[in-house]
């Protein structure tokens, strides 16, 4: 039968060839997209959030299984970037945690991992960061390092911070010493341990 469809395509038409080429070259389009690298269809489907991350979410660091946990979502590397402006990066509070200062002009630019993930995704990363409560989630820009393309991303904010962070080192990048108190194994639970870094009308 598809042969004999074939037999009778008029051939000699220009328009009816003009018309055969379009739809051979939206096929090769569809299927690039879908079928170039076991990626392909992830990629296509994800919505683009953009995560910056710069502390335990990092690979090999305490918190990084959030991200892999297909039961939060999708989410795969973008790769290493750094942000345009500078932040300070500080470890505080009892229980050494990394907090980026939402006070963009002071401090060093921060060397992090950037994160594509779906709606689900982020809405569990909100969770872990208690958004907006603990930290808020904030747009910044950031340059991917190997590509040095310019990007827009997420990144969580520690805002209402107490003003002797400020005089803690400032980092351009953490990694845990194994003195980070994951959130299963912290004595006090919840915002009581937030007074540790947040002043109070924030908390």
């Amino acid at each position: 039968m598809i042969i004999m469809n074939v037999c009778r395509f008029p051939w000699k038409n220009p328009k009816s060839l003009l018309v055969l080429a379009l739809v051979l070259l939206l096929a090769i389009v569809i299927c690039s997209t879908y079928v170039k690298s076991p990626e392909g269809w992830r990629e296509s489907t994800m919505s683009r959030n953009l995560v910056f991350v710069y502390g335990s979410l990092k690979q090999t660091q305490p918190n990084h299984h959030w991200l892999t946990d297909k039961a939060n979502g999708e989410g795969h590397l973008r790769g290493l970037a750094t942000t345009e402006e500078k932040f300070p990066l500080v470890v505080a509070s009892r229980y050494n945690i990394p907090y980026v200062l939402a006070s963009p002009g002071t401090g060093k630019q921060i060397e992090g991992e950037v994160y594509e993930v779906d709606e689900q995704m982020l809405s569990r990363l909100d969770i872990l960061e208690a958004h907006p409560k603990y930290y808020e989630r904030k747009m910044v820009k950031a340059r991917m390092q190997e590509s040095k393309e310019a990007i827009d991303c997420w990144i969580y904010l520690l805002h209402h911070f107490r003003p002797e962070l400020l005089e803690l080192p400032h980092l351009s990048t953490y990694f845990s010493k194994g003195d980070f108190v994951p959130r299963d194994m912290r004595d006090i639970k919840g915002p009581e341990y937030w007074s540790d870094v947040k002043l109070p009308e924030g908390l």
